[in-house]
């Protein structure tokens, strides 16, 4: 209740009528000192009126990083509407005999994040409900209602195997409710040293393959383990050593998500008690037309959905959102269609989207563009949206130490007077580290801001922070 009250306060003061032209504000020197002059882009404006009262190098288009997650979900909740659920529909295709189903079995995705193993075990369910403890054919995957690369474009061959640069297809699943659709959990478990460690997937391995050469070593030693798929493979490497005492985890993306659910799907039924005949075979294929839905499973709705997407910075819903409101808008579920609804909606709530470039909606390619200027009139404009509620819930809080409170941000802005100042989206990739969103400053006063930086060679967390200290210090 006490966390619902910090958030509930924090948007009212976004709302408040303020009848006072605020004068510009004096950001130069600090900026100056912590940030320079190259390479950032730095825009502050009274939240109500619009009006810019700082800014420099406010009109250089600079990579968003994950700061460009606040038009995707503005522009998701916008299109989708806030009850919008995905579906993942079971249906079966064949003819029953007793307790044997003589055809086969197709599972049609939408492209929901938030399909788990307990989901899996409802669909089992389901097929034991209409008496099938045994199918003849095969299990196929209908992913058709997401098309083109299943990577999002500017992912780099280094990131392919790690959940933030998962692969998107609309038959996906995730193995926790962070919701990193397209990977897996690898747990690493130290057994006796100098032996290898017990190695577990969650849910399952789900059709991949393992090389397992960790090796356990005595207490108090380095962890040094690294989980690895292999470029291109559905083949996952485990190296390095792990102490007595110390387990690990750490995610990893899957070759291909449809196939990989489907054999995760497959292992869970066979867990029900539920038969394949040898000869059956895992495979994409389109429901066919007089095949019967027996179970559909819904989503959270998208007002729920955008608050890990927005708190926990999560690419893989920023990825299916954005070919879902391709699908929506233009009959498309492509990453190009879904970065041209964004463009279209930028515009219609009166964004200059000739400063915008944009090549996803997480902000994981360099080749994204946005000045701060427009970044922050987007804070501005997002205010007289519908559902500007649950968008500002939805951003990190800075101070808040819960982690589905303060998100990215939980671990700045931590002491007085700055703790709870801040709602904000943060965005970090190679070289670049931005931060966009709300500050109260300790006048009463709330601004909009945007702050970026670029080709970085170390972390400018601390400098962006001082930046935004000083707004809540002085304004």
């Amino acid at each position: 209740m006490k966390k619902s009250i910090i958030i509930l306060c924090l948007l009212l003061l976004l709302t408040v009528p303020s009848n006072i032209t605020l004068a510009k504000l004096n950001l130069e020197p600090v900026v100056q000192n912590q940030l320079g002059n190259s390479d950032i882009s730095v825009s502050v404006r009274d939240v109500v009126t619009g009006e810019i009262l700082y800014e420099k190098n406010g009109e250089v288009a600079l990579k968003p990083a994950s700061t460009l997650k606040l038009l995707t979900a503005a522009a998701a909740l916008d299109i989708l509407g806030s009850n919008y659920r995905f579906h993942t529909k079971l249906y079966i295709d064949g003819e029953l005999k007793g307790k044997m189903l003589e055809g086969d079995i197709y599972i049609k995705g939408e492209g929901d994040p938030t399909l788990q193993k307990h989901n899996f075990e409802a669909f089992a369910d389901a097929l034991k409900h209409y008496g099938i403890e045994s199918v003849t054919g095969n299990l196929y995957g209908d992913d058709t209602v997401f098309s083109g690369s299943q990577l999002t474009p500017g992912v780099a061959t280094s990131d392919e195997s790690y959940y933030y640069a998962a692969r998107t297809t609309a038959l996906t699943m995730s193995p926790d409710n962070d919701f990193d659709a397209g990977s897996i959990i690898i747990h690493v478990t130290p057994s006796a040293i100098g032996k290898a460690p017990i190695i577990q997937a969650n849910p399952s391995l789900s059709g991949m393959n393992l090389i397992n050469q960790a090796k356990t070593v005595v207490a108090g030693e380095e962890t040094t383990i690294e989980i690895e798929r292999q470029y291109r493979t559905d083949t996952i490497v485990v190296t390095g050593n792990i102490p007595l005492g110390k387990p690990f985890k750490d995610w990893v993306t899957l070759y291909d998500p449809t196939i990989n659910t489907l054999y995760a799907i497959k292992e869970t039924f066979e867990e029900k008690g539920i038969t394949f005949t040898s000869q059956n075979v895992i495979k994409r294929g389109k429901v066919p037309i007089d095949a019967q839905l027996i179970y559909a499973k819904h989503s959270v709705p998208l007002k729920n959905l955008i608050f890990p997407f927005l708190k926990l910075s999560n690419n893989s819903i920023a990825d299916i959102l954005v070919k879902t409101i391709g699908k929506e808008t233009y009959g498309k579920g492509r990453t190009d269609y879904g970065v041209k609804a964004l463009n279209a909606y930028g515009t219609a709530m009166g964004l200059n989207m000739e400063r915008w470039y944009l090549e996803d909606g997480s902000g994981i390619s360099h080749e994204n563009r946005v000045t701060a200027n427009e970044l922050s009139h987007l804070l501005v404009k997002v205010k007289d949206e519908p559902s500007f509620k649950i968008f500002y819930d939805s951003l990190p809080v800075g101070g808040s130490k819960d982690r589905l409170i303060g998100g990215s941000l939980r671990k700045r802005f931590l002491t007085e007077p700055y703790k709870n100042h801040v709602v904000a989206k943060t965005g970090s990739i190679s070289g670049v580290y931005t931060l966009a969103g709300y500050v109260k400053a300790n006048s009463g006063k709330t601004y909009a801001f945007t702050i970026m930086t670029q080709n970085q060679s170390t972390p400018a967390l601390n400098s962006i922070d001082e930046v935004v200290k000083t707004i809540i210090a002085k304004y």
